[in-house]
């Protein structure tokens, strides 16, 4: 993605929000559907990572490789590490929302299996949605958006009826917390966006990496001290995976998206992750595709595509009718 300008790098002082964010382009959205591809298949990444690492000692590996690359962007791009006094509050705030939602994601995946981790979490857009209506100018639910929230709402609990079925308290766990940080996700996507409007693109990023770096180093050294911890080619890949591919260049084309397009249009193209994340479940570990992924994934994707749907502007002005000569000369 091209370097910001020397103007854009002046505005990145001051965290104040501004409205020039603007519809996705050709390329744009060419961009947001690989990132939606790449992002299809970090859940069944994790998932073959968990098997030789926990699921905090997993999180801070791959933070750590991902601010290397970020560190990287940022020093190749000249980009100043300075944080302003007024940033210091906000870039606090986004750092503590991401790593809490990446907690609830990373343990929830330990209980639940690649699957189920992809319908659910790819509901995030239903919940931008929801905190762009609040939050972000413009962008409020209409009657449609209101009835896609109900049909999401339906792929998700299809998801939940094997976890209710099999009466597996363990899956069911899985499935709420993964639900959560769909949520939280969500609510991220839009104060991402809002903040990139006057923070510099890499500063949001480190700050979010500092913070699950040391939130998770601390928590495994806590409750994984002594869990084995085991080397594998699997886990390698998976680290690559989920620590360069994600957290190192997906979260940079992310957020360079986020600052210059509506939220709301960006994350409508991430309705293909269900689709993508089924099969790679399938194809990579193996895990039998049963009947209630296909009706949830179907559901979630008409419902938050129905949600996300951009209502027609009233706002243009009516053709003026021709004027007869009666009327001109009245």
């Amino acid at each position: 993605m091209p370097s910001p300008t020397p103007e854009e790098s002046s505005k990145d002082t001051s965290p104040s929000v501004t409205n020039e964010r603007r519809p996705l382009s050709l390329r744009a959205a060419a961009l947001a559907l690989l990132l939606s591809t790449m992002w299809a298949g970090n859940p069944v990444a994790n998932k073959a990572g968990l098997e030789d690492a926990g699921p905090m000692r997993l999180g801070y590996l791959r933070f750590i490789l991902g601010a290397i690359v970020v560190l990287i962007y940022a020093i190749a791009t000249r980009q100043s590490f300075r944080v302003q006094r007024r940033e210091w509050v906000p870039l606090t705030l986004l750092g503590a929302l991401f790593t809490i939602q990446l907690a609830f994601m990373n343990v929830g995946q330990d209980y639940t299996t690649a699957g189920h981790a992809v319908v659910v979490t790819t509901t995030f857009p239903l919940w931008t949605g929801v905190f762009a209506h609040f939050f972000v100018p413009g962008d409020r639910m209409s009657r449609s958006r209101t009835f896609g929230t109900l049909v999401a709402y339906t792929g998700v609990v299809a998801v939940f009826y094997k976890g209710f079925a099999d009466a597996s308290p363990d899956f069911l766990i899985g499935d709420l917390l993964l639900l959560g940080s769909a949520i939280l996700l969500g609510g991220r996507q839009v104060y991402l966006s809002q903040l990139g409007q006057g923070i510099a693109q890499h500063k949001l990023l480190i700050a979010q990496s500092i913070f699950g770096i040391v939130t998770f180093v601390v928590a495994s050294l806590m409750f994984e001290g002594d869990e084995a911890f085991t080397v594998t080619t699997r886990l390698v890949v998976a680290l690559f995976y989920t620590g360069i591919l994600i957290a190192g260049l997906g979260f940079i084309g992310q957020t360079w998206l986020l600052k210059r397009y509506l939220p709301s249009r960006v994350t409508v193209i991430s309705l293909s992750q269900p689709i993508f994340g089924v099969l790679f479940s399938w194809w990579i570990l193996g895990e039998t595709i049963g009947v209630e992924l296909y009706i949830g994934a179907v559901l979630v994707v008409i419902g938050s595509a129905l949600a996300q749907r951009q209502p027609r502007s009233n706002s243009e002005p009516k053709p003026t009718p021709p004027r007869s000569a009666g009327d001109v000369s009245r």
